[in-house]
């Protein structure tokens, strides 16, 4: 009997080989090796009024920051703009009502009243942890933030996103094989959210999208004329924004009205097609540095959704078996 495989078997073989050529990447690399050689680290501590807090994400162009409970003496969470958001959707009332919670809670007194139906356990990971665990994790536990702590010191090392975990393959990506599944269309591969897209009306109210937001758990919302063509992005990033501009106190304005108001960057709507490759997407949305691409037809109508976290389950752990969405 011969033992040279046939034909059908190595064509297999070196799809199977093909497939896990990213899965294998993130598994040799560990979680140190991600993190930039320089890098703003800013921790709050629990007892930091809210307000200062959020104001010190402004200035300092932040997403989230690592919690320090003194009386523990340890690290004990992350403060997000999910937080900002929750504080806003569960408090404001009118124009006329000013938020006193928001002007006078401290950290630990909201997450007393928030995490009474939340989980009070912080997830991390250690630098020594390959980037495959620290997908995983991001995926599996719905976090955008991963705090990369010592376990020797407890020290925040650096906090690993979906975003520098793909810029990371991206910088070495012409040294590792290109798998042949990246020169297919996104669409045929399946890779995004097509059904029940969240998208927010360009006449409906900031609460309104605000509401979506914490529904949803979506990360970013389509701004959308009647027509369903899209016209705008919105993100929680954005929302920090009323934080500067100090109009957190009027969630009744309209979605065009806010879009009009935005006076700082924004990352704007980065679209893509579905006939477009994988290799394509993915070279778009790590050099425009944005978190996620919508997805439209030629008339610009939204079609679907493409995330970091879509492209690492497809990329990464569907190769292994795993599907951290959905479990």
């Amino acid at each position: 009997m011969s033992c040279i495989p046939s034909i059908a078997e190595r064509q297999g073989l070196k799809r199977e080989a093909d497939a896990t050529v990213y899965m294998n990447f993130m598994k040799s690399h560990c979680c140190y090796d991600a993190i930039p050689t320089s890098c703003k680290l800013v921790i709050f501590d629990t007892t930091l009024q809210v307000k200062k807090a959020f104001f010190a994400f402004v200035s300092n162009s932040l997403r989230a920051a690592p919690l320090w409970d003194n009386k523990l003496q340890r690290f004990v969470g992350m403060l997000t703009i999910t937080d900002f958001i929750n504080i806003l959707h569960c408090y404001y009332k009118s124009p006329m009502v000013q938020m006193y919670e928001l002007e006078s809670h401290k950290i630990e007194t909201w997450r007393d009243v928030y995490l009474q139906c939340s989980s009070r356990f912080l997830i991390s990971i250690s630098p020594e942890a390959s980037l495959f665990d620290a997908i995983y994790s991001l995926l599996k536990h719905k976090i955008h933030r991963l705090p990369v702590i010592d376990p020797e010191s407890g020290n925040v090392l650096n906090i690993l996103t979906h975003k520098r975990i793909l810029k990371f393959l991206h910088i070495f990506v012409r040294k590792i094989p290109k798998p042949a599944f990246t020169g297919k269309p996104i669409q045929e591969l399946g890779i995004g959210t097509f059904r029940n897209i969240a998208t927010v009306q360009q006449t409906a109210t900031l609460y309104e999208a605000l509401s979506i937001f914490v529904e949803r758990r979506v990360s970013a919302l389509p701004v959308v004329d009647k027509e369903g063509k899209v016209v705008s992005l919105y993100s929680r990033f954005d929302v920090i924004n009323l934080a500067a501009q100090k109009t957190y106190n009027n969630l009744d304005m309209t979605m065009e009205e806010v879009i009009r108001r935005r006076t700082c960057f924004v990352e704007g709507v980065i679209k893509c097609y579905p006939d477009e490759t994988l290799e394509t997407i993915i070279d778009r949305i790590v050099k425009a540095e944005v978190h996620r691409l919508v997805l439209v037809d030629r008339d610009d109508v939204v079609r679907g959704i493409i995330s970091l976290s879509d492209l690492l389950q497809a990329m990464v752990l569907d190769p292994a078996g795993i599907d951290a969405l959905f479990s």
